[in-house]
């Protein structure tokens, strides 16, 4: 069927709809089509923001009886731009941000474009909190689904660690709840296994006693000091305890300097806080030293400004199993030829209740203790588009020999060479391919980090 004949059932669509349903020719259409990275510029043909699982529900229909491709949009915050579509149908939650806590059982329930800064206001009144983000304007459904790394991971674990249960919206509309008593399987599977199986229209989180005050913030250094840094930081992190996450960077300060930095983010007791960042203020000294107690709240905000919406982004990461004086060279040199001031190279330090997890208990495999690299590159300039994606390119060849065969789809790019999903899913690749095929067996959500049916 044509999109012109599609046209004239969107108004059959639009009369239940409780949402809005916006074509090119609609005021609103260009500021819902746009996700965060302002590199992505797709025009779907339709955009249905929905209210209530009910919309999602006739949305999916709508899609599949007219052949539509999908996306799926929550926080909007994929660095590949896979929550928007040229020509298709964006399945847009972004309306959907209901939050209920429940204190006495420690629980919370959220709709699927809720954002972690909506989650962690609602949940840090009563001093509770659940692994999320570290940009608080990033949705909690798509974080989730792939896996989810944040500032609680050593102690809680992984934000699919905290899932109780998920309601999805399937590929051929039907609403099922997932859960370990319920579609056990469907639950494995997207406790990793990303957007491939259906449209998390709510998830409910177990919650842990965090806050309301912290201990975190940030400590910078020369960069003329960055091996040194980094040396450091490898050696701390061998032996942290569960309440310190940390990650490590090389970046730029606001008056443009080049810095290495360590954030780092302790969920435990203030007195214990005090004592677990005490070398690491002390060491150097750093430059900058803005750690000491804060709002859990605004610990998932700090970097906030650092990444708005409608810069340019690109993204390479991959797992480092140690950091080696080889390693942390390349990555010091590398950063000397950054185009961009707004671009970074983050180390993110994996350890704790995370890596405890068995790598078959759910679908993501990535449980050993290590480093996530991420090479983030930003700026705002179209002209310079070319000039910062073959700094990140060539920057992700150089590190490629340290690299051990582990990927975060959170992160992943654009990347079409091979299957990379087999590189995500390490040895759970065959049996989420099998649930791909009972769950959604002709790949209709697709515009994801896509497991093919086998």
């Amino acid at each position: 069927m044509s999109q012109a004949s599609v046209s004239d059932k969107i108004a059959d669509l639009a009369a239940q709809f409780s949402g809005q349903l916006l074509t090119p020719r609609d005021s609103g259409y260009e500021d819902a089509r746009r996700v965060h990275n302002g590199l992505i510029d797709k025009r779907p043909f339709l955009i249905a923001r929905c209210r209530n699982t009910a919309d999602v529900v006739d949305a999916v229909n709508f899609a599949r009886e007219h052949s539509l491709e999908v996306a799926v949009r929550g926080g909007g915050h994929n660095v590949a731009g896979r929550s928007a579509i040229d020509g298709g149908l964006m399945i847009d939650l972004s309306l959907m941000r209901g939050i209920h806590v429940d204190p006495t059982a420690r629980t919370a329930r959220a709709q699927g474009g809720a954002t972690w800064g909506e989650y962690n206001r609602e949940t840090q009144i009563h001093g509770l909190a659940s692994t999320g983000g570290v940009i608080s304007t990033t949705g909690i459904a798509g974080l989730t689904l792939g896996g989810g790394f944040g500032y609680l991971h050593g102690k809680h674990g992984l934000a699919i660690d905290n899932l109780r249960s998920i309601q999805l919206v399937l590929a051929d509309g039907r609403v099922v709840t997932a859960s370990a008593d319920d579609n056990a399987d469907l639950f494995w599977a997207v406790r990793g296994g990303g957007g491939n199986f259906g449209i998390a229209t709510s998830l409910e989180y177990n919650l842990h006693a965090v806050g309301p005050t912290i201990t975190g913030g940030m400590v910078a250094h020369p960069f003329a000091k960055a091996r040194d840094v980094l040396r450091f930081y490898r050696d701390i992190t061998t032996s942290t305890e569960d309440e310190l996450v940390s990650w490590a960077g090389l970046v730029h300060g606001p008056d443009g300097s080049m810095l290495a930095a360590i954030v780092l983010c302790h969920c435990g007791a203030l007195s214990s806080g005090d004592v677990a960042v005490k070398e690491i203020k002390t060491f150097g000294p750093p430059v900058l030293d803005a750690v000491g107690p804060m709002p859990y709240g605004s610990m998932n905000q700090l970097f906030d400004a650092a990444f708005p919406k409608g810069a340019l982004n690109y993204w390479k990461s991959s797992f480092l199993s140690s950091l080696s004086d080889e390693v942390i060279d390349t990555m010091v040199d590398w950063y000397t030829r950054v185009p961009s001031p707004m671009s970074g190279i983050v180390l993110e330090h994996w350890h704790g209740a995370a890596t405890r997890v068995g790598i078959g208990e759910t679908a993501f495999p990535h449980r050993a203790v290590g480093y996530n690299l991420l090479l983030a590159s930003e700026w705002t300039s179209s002209a310079e588009t070319e000039r910062n994606i073959t700094w990140v390119r060539e920057g992700y060849t150089a590190i490629q020999p340290f690299f051990v065969s582990r990927r975060y789809a959170n992160y992943m790019d654009d990347d079409k060479v091979g299957d990379p999903a087999a590189e995500v899913y390490g040895p759970n690749y065959a049996r989420l391919r099998h649930l791909k095929t009972k769950f959604d067996p002709r790949n209709f959500f697709h515009m994801n980090q896509n497991i093919y049916p086998a």
